[in-house]
């Protein structure tokens, strides 16, 4: 059935067309490659420990960093090199790893100015929960995983396949858990792919209206505590894929949301088998001072669940950016809903509820 399926590419999607392209990638066509790691040469980290200094030496305020500009942190090389990065994110495979950032000679504070400062490059940032984060903690505080209002990110469990709510998530490693606490990623283009070739009643079920996302009581003003989002979505010659099953599953609490049907369920199952498999999957072990980028429209991600060491400052410890560059691709209004109210291209994403106030914290809580 493959040959007789039309092709497309980016920039000029047609639906239910194959996607070719470097953003709709194998495990096989990176078997043996580095050249997705980009590693900060010895100048790059100079003005990176110049431009913190600089920060400092003014007395910023730890809560207020996110208020930092591009003009308060300089990166006269570094700075057009994370911008080359991120365009291969945006434009490119999806995906990239940048080494080198020096965690572990900078305490908790140098290293959320570095990090906030390097997203400058990438774009606007936004805010990670209803709490108004704008530097995401990634890690375990006890939350309990079945709660329905508990997001996955803040305890030990694995988790599944899934996209962000933002057109970018870059993910700096402080430290590893004991064990466990792999990263993995696929490319949800090659996923869309697969599904259209070999179940393609499965993929006109993806693209479907009838999918709801469940807020996990982080609800705006005046609005529902889930709305509609479905997972394939074809807009002025793109694809955007929103996926998250544990979401679609607990909307299924709400009385007013209409139940999943047969073909929705199994589209789940077959699209958490593909984007998992070795065919699709790969995988990586963060290291300290490394920062993984993912385009969230063209790529999944992945984390096994993990044991943590018993100190408390031991643990893993991962920080987040939520990133809306200034190119990026025009998304169907129903991405409004999960993208902070706004679609506007480089100022868009994230959550905001009545009373969040941004602010930048330097702990998970």
């Amino acid at each position: 059935m493959a040959s007789e399926l039309k092709t497309s590419r980016r920039g000029a999607v047609e639906p239910f067309t194959i996607i070719e392209g470097p953003e709709a990638w194998t495990a096989a066509d990176y078997a043996g490659r580095t050249d997705w790691i980009n590693v900060l040469s010895p100048a790059h980290v100079a003005e990176l420990d110049a431009a913190v200094a600089g920060v400092e030496r003014r007395g910023w305020p730890t809560r207020d960093i996110h208020k930092i500009t591009r003009s308060d942190f300089p990166l006269p090389s570094l700075g057009p090199y994370l911008e080359g990065v991120r365009d291969e994110v945006v434009a490119g495979r999806g995906f990239a790893l940048i080494r080198g950032v020096p965690v572990e000679r900078y305490d908790r504070r140098q290293t959320a100015i570095a990090y906030w400062g390097m997203g400058l490059y990438w774009g606007r940032a936004s805010s990670n929960n209803k709490k108004g984060h704008m530097i995401g903690h990634i890690k375990d505080i006890g939350q309990d995983p079945s709660a329905p209002t508990t997001r996955l990110y803040a305890t030990h469990a694995a988790q599944p396949f899934h996209n962000d709510s933002a057109d970018i998530v870059t993910l700096l490693c402080l430290k590893n858990a004991r064990s466990g606490g792999l990263s993995s990623w696929s490319s949800s283009v090659s996923v869309h792919n697969a599904i259209l070739r070999d179940a393609p009643h499965l993929a006109a079920a993806l693209a479907g209206p009838d999918w709801y996302y469940d807020r996990k009581g982080e609800i705006p003003p005046g609005k529902k505590p889930f709305f509609r989002m479905p997972v394939f979505n074809y807009h002025k010659g793109q694809l955007s894929v929103n996926y998250s099953d544990n979401y679609f599953l607990l909307s299924q609490r709400h009385a007013e949301v209409p139940r999943l049907t047969a073909d929705q369920y199994e589209a789940m199952r077959v699209f958490n088998e593909l984007a998992a498999s070795d065919a699709l999957r790969l995988d990586y072990m963060l290291q300290p001072g490394e920062i993984q980028l993912l385009n969230n429209h063209t790529q999944l991600h992945a984390r096994s669940e993990f044991v943590d060491w018993d100190h408390v400052d031991a643990r893993r410890h991962l920080l987040r950016l939520w990133i809306a560059p200034p190119v990026e691709r025009e998304l169907p209004e129903v991405y409004a809903e999960i993208y902070g109210g706004s679609l506007e291209v480089g100022n868009r994403g994230g959550i905001h509820v009545e009373g969040t106030q941004e602010h930048v914290t330097l702990e998970a809580e």
